[in-house]
């Protein structure tokens, strides 16, 4: 399995790297006011990802802090139930449980 993973590894690898080389074309970016770029395609595309990668990453870290803050807390002991005043029989027990369709 260990192996088949490595291979797996590999191929992606090599394909990522044939798709770099046959995109090796300058390409121009145009932003505003008149400004451009230009680079290889394939610079373009990484740049691209990676700034997708970069906002999600940014976007979760808050919910991340708050997640991990709960998780830290200590846990709430839970409250002793009330006596009841009259306990139900074991049957009106059975018979309230189902909800019936």
């Amino acid at each position: 399995m260990k192996y088949l993973l490595w291979l797996l590894k590999a191929a992606i690898f090599f394909t990522l790297f044939a798709f770099a080389l046959n995109n090796q074309r300058d390409v121009v970016v145009h932003f505003f006011f008149g400004t451009q770029w230009s680079a290889p395609l394939v610079l373009v595309v990484l740049v691209a990802f990676s700034a997708g990668v970069v906002v999600g990453v940014v976007g979760m870290v808050p919910r991340w802090w708050k997640h991990r803050k709960a998780a830290l807390r200590p846990a709430p002991v839970p409250a002793e139930p009330a006596p009841a005043a009259a306990e139900a029989t074991p049957a009106a027990k059975i018979e309230s449980s189902f909800h019936g369709i």
